[in-house]
């Protein structure tokens, strides 16, 4: 079995982010990992791979420096890796990221595709949906269990809401969306970053593939939300004022 898992480099947790043209932040000076849904789509590749044998490749775009994340695939268990280079690939929306995706992926016919539910960054939750699209394949989404793998077909568990779940069966070819918390991630060992140097990364520009793309989505401004305190008393009687209350939830707030 081939499977292609999509990671994507996001800035640490504790990277301390400074907002610098008003459309994305300042990335000199901070760190980046994995994004944490897509370790959780790497681990359950790398356990299909250890039960059906097979090959894991881990596919990412970005500047230069996404290769270290692909590195750290490679360290955990993945074969090889593919680098779709691309300095501007943060601008990319969700459909042109999955076009570029796409086109490089097709090239590797693979049986199964894995992606994160979304990016711990933009947080679209949307790449792995039109990624399916692109390809013409099958796909399911909220995947919290992967079981009865065959030739030709599997069956996932996906999360619904109210805490049900679905059983669904799905032809090979596929792309799932696997939700967080699915597994346990693994660390590399000191014998798989050793092993890793020896591994195959391919880099392809993105502008080879052909791809072609006017946004759908622009991003306007990323702010640091204002932090204010404001208390205001109802009067009336509790009728009125939880009329009132209503009343601001819907068209002030906008909770309701």
């Amino acid at each position: 079995m081939k499977i292609v898992v999509c990671i994507k480099q996001v800035p640490a947790k504790d990277a301390p982010l400074v907002i610098a043209d008003g459309t994305w932040i300042r990335e000199t000076d901070i760190g980046f990992e994995m994004n944490e849904p897509d370790s959780f789509a790497l681990e359950e590749a790398l356990r299909l791979k250890e039960k059906h044998t097979g090959e894991v490749i881990a596919v990412s775009m970005g500047p230069e420096r996404v290769k270290q994340t692909i590195k750290e695939a490679l360290a955990k268990g993945a074969d090889r890796g593919v680098h779709i280079a691309d300095d501007k690939a943060h601008t990319l929306d969700p459909l042109g990221a999955a076009k570029s995706l796409a086109a490089a992926i097709e090239r590797e016919t693979p049986d199964l595709v894995l992606t994160g539910l979304q990016s711990d960054d933009h947080g679209f939750g949307q790449t792995g949906v039109l990624l399916a699209d692109r390809l013409g394949l099958p796909h399911a989404t909220l995947i919290m269990q992967i079981g009865g793998v065959e030739s030709d077909h599997l069956r996932v568990k996906r999360e619904l809401e109210a805490g049900w779940f679905q059983w669904v069966e799905l032809p090979l070819p596929a792309v799932l969306t696997i939700q967080s918390g699915i597994n346990k991630v693994r660390y590399a060992t000191l014998k798989g970053i050793m092993a890793a140097k020896k591994k195959e990364i391919v880099t392809i520009a993105r502008e080879s593939l052909g791809v072609t793309h006017e946004p759908t989505q622009r991003i306007e401004r990323i702010y640091v939300p204002t932090k204010t305190k404001k208390t205001e008393f109802l009067n009336g009687t509790p009728k009125e004022a939880a009329a009132k209350l209503l009343e601001k939830l819907k068209h002030e707030a906008r909770v309701l």
